[in-house]
């Protein structure tokens, strides 16, 4: 996270040093910011420092960093809990040094903090001055600020992480324990089902020892751990007992404590109907040009898309510029859980850039006062053309009493130019043109 909050606050035009106990250099260098090697007059010189560590070691490391800096700054956290980090800071920083807890609720996969959540903890009678700046600063980038107490940040996260990551690594460690073919079962599946199975894997996926220090160094996820646990075998006690009046009961209880279940119904629905809308688009494009960008390469692919399958699809690439239509580029197999469909404008812009374009000019006689310019704007939204552009004027054509144009257009390398050359011409003549012979009569 500490490597994620740094190009943030650089694009800010805060200034950034990092450092990191494994003393890794090219991590600052990768970032394009300075390594603190005086860590002791880096923190002294900074008007913020931001402590991004393992929870076991936030205290000591607050403990540690704290009493160097200087008055008028402020000592932030990014931990998981809230109670224990900001009596450190509260006990360890100076007189005049600000501290303000802070616990961003994503993780450093997500591409940008727009629509994310960020809890703000600021220490009563510690955060004055830097609190709101900071607030305001999120809240500009498009997240959602929620303010609250140590105490009860840390209450909401039993549940809100212990409860869920607790229940998602139960999931995976059973089915491991079941020797159950998980790629297998997805064969099988209602949409339900899957997205469960990718939210399981997206937390085993992640640091064990992070989601390891979630659990145990948060003191209220005990009792949340004792209460899932007692449920879960009052549960299977009633599947046992074929206790089908109990087992409902429990359900309805839990639903009538839940609250707006059928709002929970719709955006679940929302979310299902996505993938399916996704599949479709896919499965709708089979055989045309489509455009992905892959999030961690972050490299743009574009091609003629030849088959979908649950998990990955096949693109065969476009001939880029300087190279033959006729000599094949090769196919790509791309897994769809890291990619991006590229927009409709966003393909556009790429074909533009990279493929070999064809000219073609386009000489007609148009109706007298009518104005070049719009007609243009018109032909110009053909969706196979890169561009067009007037080349000519002839106020004038002889043998006629009509003004003459030629238009030339730019057809994108990927469409037959015979074909779009018809699809403008056409056009024209709808908008009153006629197409100009190649060397007309003189007029007695």
């Amino acid at each position: 996270m500490g490597q994620w909050f740094t190009p943030f606050f650089r694009e800010e035009g805060y200034e950034v040093t990092v450092w990191g106990k494994g003393g890794k250099v090219e991590i600052a260098e990768r970032l394009g910011v300075p390594y603190a090697f005086d860590l002791e007059a880096a923190i002294s010189e900074s008007d913020i420092v931001i402590v991004s560590v393992p929870i076991s070691v936030t205290e000591k490391t607050i403990a540690e960093t704290a009493p160097k800096m200087k008055e008028g700054s402020l000592l932030m956290d990014l931990t998981s809990t809230k109670v224990r980090p900001l009596e450190a800071m509260k006990k360890f920083a100076p007189a005049g040094v600000e501290v303000l807890g802070t616990h961003p609720m994503f993780g450093p996969t997500i591409p940008g903090i727009r629509g994310q959540t960020v809890i703000l903890v600021p220490g009563e009678g510690y955060s004055e001055k830097w609190f709101p700046e900071i607030k305001e600063l999120f809240e500009r980038k498009g997240a959602h600020v929620q303010v609250t107490t140590a105490a009860e940040h840390d209450r909401l996260v039993s549940v809100v992480q212990g409860l869920t990551h607790f229940a998602y690594i139960s999931i995976g460690t059973t089915v491991e324990k079941l020797g159950f073919d998980v790629k297998r079962s997805r064969k099988f599946v209602s949409p339900v089902y899957d997205i469960m199975l990718d939210f399981v894997g997206r937390i085993l996926g992640q640091n064990p020892y992070l989601y390891a220090l979630i659990q145990m160094e948060n003191p209220a996820v005990l009792e949340v751990h004792e209460a899932f646990i007692s449920e879960c075998e009052r549960l299977s006690d009633l599947v046992k007992a074929h206790d089908l009046e109990g087992f409902a009961g429990a359900m309805k209880a839990a639903s009538r404590h839940y609250g707006d279940t059928a709002h929970a119904l719709r955006r679940s629905d929302k979310l299902i109907n996505t993938r399916i809308a996704e599949s479709e688009t896919l499965l709708n494009s089979v055989g045309k040009p489509f455009g992905f960008y892959h999030v961690y390469s972050e490299k743009t692919h574009v091609g003629i898309l030849e088959k979908v399958s649950p998990d990955e699809v096949t693109l065969s690439k476009l001939p880029s510029k300087g190279t033959a239509p006729e000599i094949k580029q090769g196919t790509l197999r791309l897994k769809l859980e890291n990619l991006r469909f590229l927009s409709y404008e966003e393909l556009r812009a790429w074909k533009k850039e990279n493929l070999q374009h064809t000219k073609r000019d386009l000489s007609v006689l148009i109706p007298r006062g009518a104005d070049p310019e719009v007609i243009l704007q018109v032909i110009a939204g053909n969706c196979h053309l890169a561009a067009a552009e007037i080349s000519d004027i002839y106020p004038e054509v002889p043998g006629t009493d009509m003004p003459g144009v030629t238009f030339r257009i730019t057809v994108l390398g990927d469409s037959e130019a015979g074909k779009v050359e018809k699809e403008v011409m056409a056009l024209l003549c709808g908008l009153g043109c006629r197409e100009r012979e190649k060397n007309p009569g003189v007029a007695e």
